[in-house]
């Protein structure tokens, strides 16, 4: 059940931050579609399973070590004719 519920995040747009912690960034309509999805999985949560869902606004996070760079563009550029991909 776990692994289908972390499945399930990640197709959702949750990025796993660590072992068990997800940080989703989207839409206020894709977050109402995926807590409609953590209530259908919640009739199946056992007494050894917890999931609590913060509502943090993006201005008030603070980040630090590799984190900050998660909310960064990146461009790749792709060089055919050697194979190479570019950060």
């Amino acid at each position: 059940m776990r692994t289908n519920f972390s499945k399930m995040l990640k197709s959702n747009g949750a990025i796993r931050l660590q072992f068990s912690v997800y940080e989703v960034r989207n839409t206020k309509r894709i977050i109402n579609n995926l807590m409609s999805k953590i209530e259908a999985y919640a009739k199946h949560f056992t007494a050894d399973d917890s999931v609590i869902l913060f509502d943090i606004e993006a201005e008030k996070l603070t980040k630090y070590g590799n984190a900050i760079h998660r909310d960064q563009d990146v461009v790749y550029f792709l060089n055919n004719k050697h194979k190479s991909l570019y950060f």
